[in-house]
């Protein structure tokens, strides 16, 4: 098995598993991360969460590239966070794809001595997707590891899904995304130069260069927060082709104009949280009228975060 971490010689250890994607570890991946914890304090147990990179979703191409609301460090930080022993990080390609439920749980077993599986009640695994929640029934009743299958997580507008913070970052609802991650959607990558147009205006913005595998919430005026060199900023961030001028940008960038720091922040990582969604991206009739409105902008994020977004 391909490993992008090293699997640990801990076969002595009994261990309490589950396997997913766990792309943002949003509050119900939190509920069942919760209870494996606790499934493996009560039994003496390890807890282990084995999850994926690249996402199979992108590797099946039943994804677009920049699909990820976490990258492995970030989604490895995250579900740790919660309490889990171990973080296991497989190279998912054809060749793990192709292996069956019986093969790749007897090759986790020969590592983590599986003492239980928790998953979910749509759960399946292995190649084709044989390895439904009765199919692990069975196979554990021939490894001597028990099932526990958790209902799935719902609030009061509905199921929590990666899918659908997926959905509320391409409609701009970022409060939305917010609530079924329990924290603000954040964005990281490097500060890299562009054409300095911001500069130019008055109005100096950063352009974040994150990696190409992230999603990106959709084109518009966003209220941020920067985290930088240890420090919190509010910010006004863009995310678009720049439409006012000419050429615009082929694709997307995320250009945030941080307020109150004048430093130069290239080749720094820099990270944007999502608070709200101000506006739409749109094409002015000329440079002043942008200047104008970004101004307009930047008294909405102080009115919205004065506080929040620089000490949360």
């Amino acid at each position: 098995m391909n490993l992008t971490t090293t699997m640990p010689s801990q076969k002595k250890l009994n261990s309490w598993i589950t396997i997913g994607s766990f792309d943002g570890v949003h509050i119900g991946h939190q509920a069942l991360i919760k209870e494996l914890v606790a499934q493996a304090q009560k039994s003496n147990s390890q807890s282990v969460v084995v999850t994926f990179w690249p996402l199979p979703a992108t590797v099946f191409k039943r994804a677009p590239l920049a699909w990820a609301l976490t990258s492995p460090e970030e989604r490895k930080a995250l579900l740790l966070s919660l309490g889990v022993d171990q973080v296991v990080t497989l190279d998912f390609n054809q060749s793990l794809a192709d292996l069956t439920a019986e093969r790749f749980l007897q090759r986790l077993d020969d590592n983590f001595n599986i003492a239980g599986l928790l998953v979910g009640p749509n759960f399946a695994l292995g190649k084709n997707r044989l390895g439904t929640v009765e199919k692990l029934a069975e196979i554990g009743r021939e490894m001597f590891f028990e099932l526990k299958v958790l209902e799935p997580f719902a609030t009061n507008q509905g199921m929590v899904s990666s899918s659908r913070i997926r959905a509320d970052l391409g409609n701009h609802d970022v409060r939305a995304a917010a609530e079924k991650l329990g924290r603000p959607y954040r964005l990281t990558g490097k500060v890299v130069h562009g054409e300095h147009r911001g500069t130019g205006l008055g109005v100096p913005t950063a352009n974040l260069e994150a990696m190409p595998e992230r999603m990106i919430p959709a084109n518009g005026v966003y209220v941020t927060r920067a985290l930088v060199n240890n420090k919190a900023y509010a910010s006004v961030t863009n995310i678009g082709v720049r439409p006012t001028f000419e050429n615009p940008l082929p694709t997307p960038r995320v250009e945030p104009h941080i307020l109150d720091m004048q430093d130069q922040l290239y080749q720094q990582e820099l990270s944007l949280e999502f608070f709200e969604y101000l506006r739409p991206e749109i094409k002015f009739a000329n440079a002043q009228e942008l200047v104008a409105q970004i101004q307009k902008d930047i008294a909405r994020t102080r009115e919205i975060c004065p506080i929040d977004c620089v000490n949360g």
